[in-house]
């Protein structure tokens, strides 16, 4: 049995979206379907699908964090793999039969689909969302898997077993430190790439960076648990592995002036990041933020 979680914060109208692509999924094992969320107007949602697929439940959510409802989540789920996505994202038709075929090898514990970005090429953000999944973490991810090296999840469409953990720490992304915690155990973290989640980005630059910003201070906290974690995710393997790629991707003068607009937004990230942090001593903490032009 799998149990396929959606965690939801006030997004009853994307949250619908989100369930349909998962019923749409001809599913091969059996499976319970749980929506994870504190609002009332995503509970109404769930319920009215209920009321057909008895598989869907409802779970409510404290409002507390992300991290917070997944270690409370954890205590119930029944499956012996568990796959987690968000209630603002929705996934291809197969992506839940490419996730779990991974499993077959009983070395592989933990998975990771593809995010892929609905916004447009044609506006600079959504040309940044394209760069950065494409040439960056679907390049990197489809490297490392194809060299039996970890990599991390997108927290979009990740799955693992359930002998992994059922707690996780509140301050640092849960689609780090549960790879982390699968690397560590002796398994194997593997890409699922046909498995694709799909994803509208942020359309303001103000709403880019906050996203970012949170991201990235995220990953940075699992210092805190492992020093020598072979971190993905970081300034320095932006500059040292991101630089040609990206500089590759435009095919434009205007995509190319883009490109160079996003290298300077990335730094002036990092920057904020290693300055809250160090001086200001503003680290990562679990909380639900809305990041209103992705909704």
């Amino acid at each position: 049995m799998i149990s396929i979680v959606i965690t939801s914060f006030k997004e009853p109208k994307s949250v619908k979206k989100a369930i349909e692509s998962i019923i749409k999924n001809k599913i091969k094992e059996k499976y319970e379907l749980i929506i994870v969320a504190p609002d009332k107007e995503t509970e109404q949602v769930v319920k009215e699908f209920s009321k057909k697929n008895k598989r869907i439940k409802y779970f409510k959510d404290p409002g507390k964090g992300k991290s917070f409802a997944l270690n409370l989540i954890f205590k119930i789920l029944k499956g012996d793999i568990w796959i987690f996505t968000d209630g603002d994202v929705y996934i291809s038709d197969n992506a839940i039969n490419e996730i779990t075929n991974k499993f077959k090898d009983p070395l592989v514990a933990c998975v990771t689909g593809r995010p892929v970005p609905t916004n447009s090429k044609k506006t600079m953000l959504g040309f940044w969302a394209h760069l950065l999944y494409d040439a960056g973490a679907h390049k990197i991810r489809k490297e490392l898997n194809e060299k039996d090296q970890f990599l991390e999840c997108s927290g979009y469409l990740f799955a693992f077993r359930n002998n992994i953990t059922k707690n996780i720490p509140l301050n640092v992304a849960e689609d780090t430190i549960i790879p982390y915690l699968t690397m560590k155990k002796g398994y194997k973290v593997r890409y699922a790439e046909k498995a694709l989640v799909y994803v509208k980005n942020p359309t303001t630059i103000g709403d880019f960076i906050k996203q970012r910003k949170r991201t990235a201070k995220a990953h940075e906290t699992l210092e805190q648990y492992s020093p020598f974690f072979p971190k993905v995710k970081s300034l320095r393997n932006e500059i040292i592995k991101g630089t040609i790629p990206a500089l590759k991707y435009p095919k434009t003068i205007k995509e190319l002036l883009w490109t160079s607009l996003l290298f300077f937004t990335r730094f002036y990230i990092w920057v904020l990041v290693k300055l809250e942090d160090r001086l200001l001593k503003k680290r990562y903490t679990d909380a639900w933020e809305r990041i209103e032009t992705t909704k």
